[in-house]
């Protein structure tokens, strides 16, 4: 069975206005699959299936897709955002130790090329992330999560990351799919130390710089425990994300595929704040249905839903 393809979602991020971002509506997990059945059953967008049962108005829909907002407005919004958080983190801190330099290795495209399809895409993600970002004197934590393998989350956490980044604003991306991991592999770096040795032998993270990309730095996963679930529902994970939003104004979170491991309900039970990421013609609505019935029991905020055609 395909995805759903609702034209409000990140069309593959093809169109900056389609962002699906179900937190702007300030929809529950439960009301969020209610919308998805209706989308698949009528074809609907998300926006047109959100109307139709009472739950926004066409005026909400039009605030959320930027239509009803000046681009000045807009950009005036997001500008004021970006200082706040600027402010509120000009005293944070920094206690980590500090690994070997990596860099950003070709799949990562924002890094090198920003004029690319996908850049522009990414950086309009970043803008309806950073409309939806708390600020507060602690860093707003986004968990990204999917249902399947091979579905690109990986590598949109990364790009989220590097987008925070290229802002100026502090940010860490961690590599929390102690499974199988591969923010090492994105950054062509070794994976011998990281997240599992952190919390499975209290050690300060060991974090590394990366090249070209100053207000970035990536934690790795680390060795492939036994115990992953358990280490991630640990509460010295729990304390690291505490120490994290006072030293970062952005802390990405990559995680495992929910379909097969639960590691990523925990992780989202902590971070408070998800992003989906679903492939069209491969992740099915059963599955994406079943993410949704999951992550319900977390009590997350869902920030939205991307739907990836690259």
């Amino acid at each position: 069975m395909n995805a759903p393809t609702p034209k409000e979602a990140l069309e593959g991020m093809e169109d900056d206005v389609d962002a699906a971002l179900l937190a702007r509506f300030h929809l529950s997990s439960d009301r969020a699959h209610s919308v998805y059945e209706l989308m698949r059953t009528d074809n609907l967008s998300f926006g047109e299936a959100a109307v139709r049962l009472g739950l926004v108005t066409q005026e909400h829909v039009d605030e959320a897709l930027g239509r009803s907002i000046p681009k000045e407005e807009s950009s005036e919004r997001v500008g004021l955002i970006e200082n706040a958080i600027r402010r509120v983190a000009a005293n944070r801190q920094v206690i980590l130790r500090e690994g070997e330099k990596v860099k950003p290795g070709p799949r990562l495209i924002l890094a090198h090329d920003a004029d690319h399809p996908r850049s522009e895409k990414i950086r309009a993600l970043r803008t309806e992330l950073l409309l939806l970002s708390d600020v507060s004197r602690e860093a707003n934590t986004i968990a990204l999560l999917s249902a399947g393998v091979g579905e690109g989350r990986s590598q949109l956490a990364a790009e989220l990351a590097i987008a925070f980044s290229q802002l100026g604003r502090r940010t860490l991306l961690v590599d929390a799919d102690l499974r199988k991991p591969s923010q090492h592999t994105l950054f062509g770096t070794a994976n011998g130390i990281g997240l599992t040795e952190a919390i499975s032998q209290g050690q300060k993270a060991m974090v590394h710089p990366v090249e070209g990309l100053p207000q970035l730095s990536l934690l790795t996963s680390g060795a492939v425990p036994s115990n992953p679930l358990e280490l991630l529902s640990d509460g010295r994970f729990e304390k690291l994300l505490q120490d994290w939003r006072k030293s970062y104004e952005f802390v990405v979170l990559d995680t495992p595929p929910i379909r097969s491991y639960a590691d990523g309900l925990a992780i989202a039970t902590l971070a408070g704040r998800v992003l989906l990421l679903s492939r069209a013609q491969q992740t099915s609505f059963k599955d994406t249905s079943e993410m949704l019935r999951r992550l319900a029991t977390t009590q997350s905020r869902i920030l939205g839903a991307v739907i990836n055609h690259f």
